[in-house]
């Protein structure tokens, strides 16, 4: 069972890396909003250039846009996958 201290070690896990995927990769790109999500337990960091960067309970982080052509949302799990994704 899941208790408060191990839900909040969670989203701490998660957000430093997404913090740490940001400064690695999305430096000095705007920052339109932090947060949680508590429907998917995602911590993110919102950009202006359209990539969120999301960590499920500190997992690794997951590369989030919107795709217009497709209407919905894609999942990239690596930045190599996304930079594939964002030239094709």
């Amino acid at each position: 069972m899941k208790t408060k201290n191990s839900f909040a070690y969670l989203e701490a896990k998660g957000k430093s890396k997404v913090w740490m995927a940001y400064a690695n990769h999305f430096a000095g790109e705007e920052i339109l909003e932090e947060g949680f999500n508590p429907n998917s337990g995602y911590v993110y960091i919102a950009l202006e250039n359209g990539v969120t960067i999301a960590s499920s309970f500190g997992q690794d982080v997951d590369f989030i846009i919107y795709d217009e052509e497709e209407g919905q949302e894609m999942f990239l799990y690596s930045i190599e996958e996304l930079n594939m994704y964002l030239n094709r």
